[in-house]
């Protein structure tokens, strides 16, 4: 049935916002988000009503992430630009990435949209591996791209990242925007700062981070803002394969290292034991004394 205004019998869907586990399409939807909302000081007024329930709101999303991601094999998070065409370097880099890393056995987590993200999530279920998507609530709604398996919508940017950093092993950054760029220095200030340990960065894509590793190395570190180890905590490639490897080599390390931690104390257990059986011994021949 074809209506006066020519569409087709049914309202037109028209824009989409995801809250949470809530749809919301047309006048429905709000006109500013949840962390606008958070963040807006204009508003302070009224925080002893409204913040401790959000603080509620805040502990469901980390619920959520946890519970979902809680058995996710091990994953490497990757990030890059949503405005991306899927004919773009940056994409075909990204699809070969994702199919790579399944092949090493990797979960791929992304934020789930359009551009490199999508390619990287296709990359991966076509290899056969996992694909996750951490959403965000954003004024210009995007949704998950097609080729998630695992998907979650956040309201809040610091819930999201949580997830980004604790279920993954390592991140690969491809290029992007200011969004990715919060990813990255994110990663790196965690592994600066000890509050991650054995986190592998790697920035695909030499021409397009060339600039920001001169301006690090050139600006940043000849005043003394980093030390030159800071600059190590990056690997810089266009090759999907020395990637991939640079990862599970980290991964072997680490896992040698905790078995090094690992035989050591038992080895101190067990002369712990020792010497108190030791002691034993010798109180018991000075009482048969």
């Amino acid at each position: 049935m074809k209506h006066a205004n020519g569409r087709m019998g049914g309202r037109h869907p028209g824009p989409e916002r995801h809250r949470g586990a809530v749809t919301l399409r047309r006048d429905a939807i709000p006109g500013s988000t949840a962390d606008q909302r958070l963040l807006d000081s204009r508003t302070r007024a009224d925080w002893k009503t409204r913040d401790a329930w959000r603080a509620l709101r805040i502990l469901s999303e980390f619920v959520e992430g946890f519970d979902t991601l809680a058995d996710l094999p091990p994953a490497v998070s990757v990030f890059g630009s949503a405005r991306s065409k899927p004919e773009s370097p940056e994409c075909v880099l990204g699809e070969e990435l994702g199919a790579a890393l399944a092949r090493a056995g990797y979960a791929v987590i992304t934020g789930g949209g359009p551009g490199v993200m999508e390619a990287v999530n296709r990359g991966a279920i076509e290899a056969g591996g996992l694909s996750v998507g951490l959403g965000i609530e954003l004024p210009f709604e995007q949704g998950l791209n097609d080729s998630v398996d695992v998907g979650i919508n956040f309201r809040y940017f610091f819930a999201r990242k949580t997830m980004f950093v604790k279920y993954a092993q390592a991140f690969v950054v491809l290029p992007g925007g200011f969004g990715t760029l919060d990813e990255l220095f994110e990663a790196l200030t965690l592994v600066q700062t000890g509050k991650v340990t054995r986190f592998p960065v790697v920035l695909m894509g030499v021409s397009y981070w060339a600039g920001l590793i001169d301006w690090l190395r050139d600006t940043m570190l000849e005043q003394g803002k980093i030390g030159p180890a800071d600059l190590e905590l990056m690997c810089l490639t266009d090759d999907v394969a020395a990637a991939v490897r640079h990862i599970v080599d980290a991964d072997l390390a680490l896992a040698a290292e905790q078995e090094a931690l690992q035989a050591a104390a038992v080895a101190r257990n067990e002369a712990d034991q020792q010497a108190a059986a030791d002691q034993q011994a010798a109180a018991d021949q000075r009482q048969e004394g």
